[in-house]
């Protein structure tokens, strides 16, 4: 199969994470949302990413359909569900990409006080999910499930974002902390996205344009990046 892609979109990380979680082999197109080929709005009813073209030359859109057709073609992360348990880990993960472009707005904010106004939005979320973590590794246990890889691009931004810029997007949510250091420390964050990811997840959202890269900035000149070893890992 096959990923249509722009590098640093959320959408397509839930996608290949799932993959990746899978181990299933899949091939990775990316293309330039400023110059869309034809190709791809033939394919894409939104001329949006991700696309994933089956392996019987099928082409699927919008990421909630695409991560419940690998859930149900492949072998489940967490088998055994009941009908319950799978309509709360759908609607966790809803309510995790109903956020992806609210956590990119905030990203991209110009001052500090705009970043503050909109990661309110994100904070409500963060603050729901944190009351529904019970303290297991993974959002329903000991195994990750489809709520964890929705939750995962969140948690990979954030965690880039504590690193490089010193700006905490999750605050005082211990238990988001944990879960989001378990998912960190499984590898999917890195192995689901583009060798040069880094580069260019910061220098659009870090650029100094951005409140967040400004922080950046300061935070190189007081060796934050040295310390952490953000560049070719996590902390």
């Amino acid at each position: 199969m096959k990923i249509v892609s722009f590098k640093i979109c959320p959408f397509v990380q839930r996608v290949t994470a799932l993959l990746e979680a899978k181990n299933i082999a899949y091939d990775v197109e990316y293309i330039d949302l400023g110059d869309k080929p034809q190709w791809f709005l033939d394919l894409s009813p939104r001329g949006q990413v991700p696309i994933l073209i089956t392996d019987n030359g099928t082409a699927l859109f919008e990421s909630d359909a695409i991560a419940e057709y690998i859930e149900e073609a492949y072998q489940p992360l967490q088998e055994r569900l009941s009908p319950e348990d799978k309509a709360l880990n759908r609607a966790w993960s809803y309510l995790a990409a109903k956020h992806y472009l609210v956590q990119c707005g905030a990203q991209r904010s110009a001052d500090g006080a705009t970043l503050a106004e909109r990661s309110k939005q994100l904070g409500m979320a963060f603050d729901k999910v944190e009351k529904q973590l019970t303290g297991s590794p993974f959002f329903g246990g000991n195994t990750i499930g489809m709520a964890d890889i929705a939750w995962l691009t969140l948690l990979h931004r954030a965690h880039l974002i504590e690193s490089y810029a010193d700006y905490d997007f999750i605050g005082q949510r211990p238990k988001l902390k944990t879960w989001q250091r378990q998912l960190m420390a499984t590898g999917l964050a890195q192995r689901s996205v583009a060798p040069d990811f880094e580069d260019a997840f910061t220098a659009f959202y870090l650029s100094p344009q951005t409140y967040l890269g400004r922080r950046r900035k300061k935070a190189k000149s007081n060796g934050l990046h040295e310390r952490c070893g953000v560049t070719h890992s996590y902390c």
